[in-house]
Formats: structure tokens, C-alpha cells, sequence
């Protein structure tokens, strides 16, 4: 019997992506041949590396380096189970507890990334019965967190903290818990978020605090301590979410709070109940970044005397470096604006051409 031919159901994947080339915003992956370095080679081309998030060169850490391969040696390569059931080894704990420590609260849990740490919390503390008021340009896994929670979204215009307590306003003499979050550094632009402030409206109104400080972990506060810390808020933020894959140099997320809170998530956070554990090696490398931020701060000192030069000298330049049409930066993060999506791809791939990876 002839077999009639198959229409392939995922045709429009190949329409959509036509539609991005022709808008000149359709990418291929660069692939990096050598360490993450301030000077390394991609696609065969020693580049000056301007887009890592490798902040304070941990990656290649001698010491960072030693703790992998010592716990490989000692544990094997993988954790083997999900930590709830086989998965949690004594050096997961030992990292939960250094971070703990670190943060200056009662308890950690670790993910497998921070898009999980976030994704995870929202969706687990919140239902639908409950609301959450979020800044405009929060992080993908704040947005994708909640609406995993089915809980009701209010978005307040960008770090307004007026615009904040309407929203929370509006639904204060509703039933259902309010979850007021934001990012510490935003991503994109690199302005802070006004967690004082912020913290001022969850008091006042009786929410739950909670703040990523992906882009703060290991930039802001005292030893890289996060936005916490920057703003002196130590136990005014219930929630405080963090990364270890950006200037701690390694891979993974995690939460930080109260005893309850982690013991909750341990039980309810399905990206951390239905994942497999991080290898001993990623456990060991993160605890050896958390010694080095406290034994090195001169390696924060540097980051932010680069990070003062490049945007005098931007600016100088007359790019526009944000606070124009875009938020102000204030951290390392420092946006080069060029307006046009087209524009912007065509403008990275001359830079690397010219031998920098931007």
C-alpha cells in the first residue's frame, strides 16, 4: 500500500526563520576553541572578548581549577540521581551552607541554573489565586515564572516605585499573597533596581520581597555580596535569588531565605525536584569562588576601575552608552546603542571582523 507523502508539521519554524534573516537579526553561534579569556579565539579568530559575563576572570582560576579536578578525583564526574532521592552529596550541602553564610541568611538551596532558581521559586510559592507586581524589564524567568504560577500579573513601569504601590495599591484589599520582585542589576542596560525603596511598599503592604541579583553576585556590596548588601536591606528581602554562572565563574542558581522557604522549595520547586544534581566538580569550583571573592576583593576594585574607564572613554567617543533613549548603567554591564536590530547585528559582526567580540 503506497504511503502518501508526509507534510512536515513543523514547516513554519522554516517561515519564521526566513523572516528573521530578511529582518537581519538571524544569528549563528560563535564557538569559543579556548578558555573564556579576555583575549581568546572564536571560530578560529583571536578576538578581544568584550561579551562574556565572566566578571572577575574566575573561569580560569587557578584555584577554581584545582577544587574541579580534586572533586572529580574524589567523587566521580556526575551527582548520579536528583537530590531527592540519591543526588544531594555532602558537597552540595557544604555549598548551600558557604553560600548561606556568604548572604547572611538562614538557608540556600541550589539549582542547575538561575533561569531555574527563578522559574522555579515564582511558580512554587505562588498560585492562582495570588498576585504578582513586576517591573517591565525583569529578567525572562521572572516573566516565565509567573505565569507558570497562574498567579495574576500586574507590571509596573521601570524601577517607578510610585507606579509600583498603584499596582500593589489596587489590589491590597484583595484575598491571595502579593509578590513585589525585581531585578537588582538589569540585565540589558545595567541600572540598578531601587530595592530600598521597593522594600519601603512590601513592608507597607504587607508583600513578599524578592530580588534577582544575578548581575549583583560578586559586582555589588561588600565583597560582591549583591544588592542586598549595596543598599544595607539585610532581612527586609524574603526572597533573594542569585547565580553562580556569571562572576562566580562556574554553572547554576540559587535561592537564598529563611529555613521555611528552602525546606518549601526542596519540596515544591519542580526544576530542583526534577533535575539531576550538579556534578561534584561544579559544587567544589562555586565553593572555591565563594573563598576567592572573600580573599580577593582587589579583583572586584579592578572590575569597577575597568568598568569607569571604558564608559569614560565610550563617552568621550560620543557612543551612546545609555541614558539617552535607554536607563542609565550603573554596573559593568555598559550597552553600546545603536537603535536598529539590523543595524546592531551588522555593527557586531564588523567589530569582529576588526578582531573584537562584541
Amino acid at each position: 500500500m503506497a504511503t502518501a507523502t508526509r507534510i512536515d508539521p513543523l514547516s513554519y519554524l522554516t517561515d519564521q526563520l526566513n523572516e528573521l534573516k530578511m529582518k537581519g537579526t538571524h544569528f549563528k553561534l560563535r564557538v569559543l576553541d579556548d578558555e573564556q579569556a579576555p583575549v581568546c579565539t572564536f571560530d578560529g579568530k583571536r578576538v578581544i572578548n568584550l561579551a562574556s559575563n565572566n566578571y572577575l576572570g574566575l573561569t580560569t582560576h587557578p584555584k577554581l581549577r584545582e577544587a574541579a579536578l580534586e572533586a572529580t578525583r574524589k567523587y566521580g564526574v556526575g551527582a548520579g540521581a536528583v537530590r531527592t532521592i540519591a543526588g544531594t552529596m555532602k558537597i552540595h550541602m557544604e555549598l548551600e551552607e558557604k553560600i548561606a553564610r556568604f548572604k547572611n541568611v538562614e538557608a540556600c538551596v541550589v539549582f542547575q541554573s538561575g533561569f531555574a532558581a527563578n522559574a522555579g521559586t515564582v511558580s512554587a510559592v505562588l498560585g492562582k489565586e495570588d498576585f504578582i507586581i513586576s517591573d517591565q524589564l525583569n529578567h525572562a524567568s521572572i516573566i516565565d515564572g509567573a505565569r507558570l504560577s497562574r498567579a495574576k500579573i500586574l507590571v509596573f513601569e521601570h524601577k517607578n516605585v510610585a507606579d509600583a504601590e498603584a499596582k500593589l495599591a489596587s489590589v491590597k484589599d484583595q484575598p491571595g499573597k502579593k509578590l513585589l520582585i525585581s531585578d537588582g542589576v538589569f540585565s540589558m542596560d545595567g541600572d540598578i533596581g531601587p530595592l530600598a525603596g521597593l522594600c519601603d511598599l512590601a513592608e507597607k503592604y504587607g508583600a513578599i520581597m524578592m530580588v534577582d541579583d544575578a548581575h549583583a553576585s560578586g559586582v555589588l556590596g561588600r565583597n560582591g555580596r549583591g544588592t542586598v548588601d549595596h543598599f544595607k536591606v539585610h532581612g527586609r528581602v524574603d526572597i533573594q535569588v542569585g547565580t553562580l554562572s556569571k562572576a562566580i565563574g562556574a554553572l547554576g542558581g540559587y535561592v537564598c531565605g529563611s529555613y521555611d522557604l528552602i525546606d518549601f522549595l526542596y519540596h515544591r520547586a519542580r526544576p530542583f525536584l526534577f533535575s539531576t544534581s550538579h556534578p561534584p566538580s561544579v559544587a567544589a569550583t562555586c565553593i572555591a569562588a565563594f573563598e576567592v571573592l572573600e580573599q580577593e576583593p582587589e579583583r572586584i576594585e579592578k572590575l569597577w576601575e575597568n568598568t569607569r574607564f571604558w564608559k569614560k572613554e565610550h563617552g568621550l567617543l560620543g557612543f551612546d552608552i545609555g541614558g539617552k533613549t535607554t536607563p542609565a548603567s550603573e554596573t559593568p554591564i555598559t550597552p553600546i546603542i545603536i537603535g536598529d536590530g539590523k543595524l546592531t547585528m551588522e555593527f557586531s559582526r564588523e567589530l569582529f571582523k576588526e578582531g573584537v567580540l562584541g
